[in-house]
């Protein structure tokens, strides 16, 4: 049983931006809502990685923020089918001055996997607030009524974003818009944390090949994206108890965490890439007290989504959490961009071949005082 706590965090870095801001109408009763507009000033062409069909590249964003402001909604909004999925970041004001600087002999880079803002150490950059995360179907990510992300005045924006070149190579321009209130409004301030589990899917039955077993495919994760990779595909198998050398071969992954604060869960999201079906998330599994934070039993990578929870659930620190997270591995040979890929195991990975088992929760110290339903 995978039992050990987890609480990684996906990381990314850097280019910059135009920005346009404009008020937004708010109720009268209600804080006056500031909108950004940011966006590169011109088109990123990706380019796939060599052995790869995959490029992650990360962008700064500056939204010129000059007063302690709260995020109460952001929306990536993709410059192309390329996008497969983005990340959104923050970097506060003790390290915007880093970013600036390398923004000034930099366009942005290549940011597989967890990636440090160069001037910094990646145990710094963990420490930045996680913002939210787009997929096909994602729209607005509209937070629930009287919560917010802190966005402090001079902080910078962080997008990682990765592209599928099994869609195209067409030139993207991508697009970010951020509603904000002033820091003195009544909001909860929330934090994201992601759980994490390995996949590790065995090939379609019937299917055979090279790639067809762990090792083989954890060489190939190796040669396509780096040693870094590997390291980080195994340590979340040890993380979650389990031996890298002798995984589960499962259409399942699940890992239990511990919740790392006391507070209220007020919106959830599950991620995964094409083979994913089914998802869940289960506070005290196991026992009489367990309960549902999330099901989504129909899982479609082209119909993700965050969930305002209708009643927000308690959450103590300490107290576990799982995620479940299940695949079909017949659709690698149904969906005709995975029938381009030879058969292979699938692990954990950042290619849109591999995969993921990620959950989200928001949390809020306080039970919000309205609340949004979705």
């Amino acid at each position: 049983m995978r039992s050990r706590p987890i609480t990684l965090l996906l990381a990314a870095v850097a280019i910059c931006c135009s920005s346009l801001v404009a008020p937004v109408a708010s109720a009268s009763t209600g804080p006056k809502v500031t909108r950004l507009v940011l966006g590169n000033s011109s088109a990123y062409q990706p380019k796939a990685q060599p052995g790869t069909t995959d490029d992650y590249h990360c962008t700064l964003l500056d939204p010129h923020v000059r007063h302690d402001s709260f995020i109460t909604s952001s929306q990536f909004k993709p410059g192309s089918l390329e996008d497969h999925h983005a990340a959104l970041f923050l970097v506060p004001p003790t390290i915007a001055a880093a970013a600036r600087r390398h923004h000034q002999i930099n366009t942005g880079w290549t940011c597989f996997g967890e990636a440090a803002l160069p001037g910094t150490t990646l145990a710094q950059f963990l420490k930045n607030p996680f913002l939210s995360e787009w997929a096909p179907g994602h729209g607005a990510d509209r937070l629930p009524q009287g919560t917010g992300i802190r966005l402090p005045k001079g902080s910078l924006v962080i997008i990682q974003v990765h592209y599928n070149l099994l869609v195209g190579h067409r030139p993207v321009r991508n697009t970010l818009v951020l509603d904000t209130v002033p820091a003195n409004s009544d909001l909860e301030p929330l934090t994201i944390n992601l759980a994490l589990a390995p996949p590790d899917i065995p090939c379609p039955e019937g299917v055979t090949g090279p790639l067809c077993s762990e090792p083989a495919a954890l060489a190939n994760l190796g040669v396509r994206f780096g040693p870094d990779a590997v390291m980080q595909a195994t340590g979340i198998e040890r993380l979650c108890g389990e031996d890298p050398a002798n995984p589960p071969i499962s259409t399942t992954a699940r890992c239990i965490t511990k919740a790392s604060r006391t507070g209220w869960i007020v919106r959830t999201q599950a991620h995964m890439h094409l083979l994913g079906t089914g998802f869940s998330m289960v506070l005290d599994p196991g026992t009489p007290q367990a309960k549902t934070v999330l099901s989504v039993p129909h899982y479609s990578f082209d119909d993700q989504r965050a969930y305002n929870l209708a009643r927000p659930i308690h959450v103590v620190k300490g107290q576990p959490l799982e995620i479940i997270c299940t695949y079909d591995p017949n659709l690698s040979t149904r969906l005709p961009l995975l029938r381009k890929t030879s058969p292979h195991l699938v692990t954990w990975g950042d290619g849109s071949t591999d995969e993921m088992c990620i959950g989200l929760a928001w949390v809020a110290p306080s039970l919000p005082r309205t609340r949004h339903r979705s």
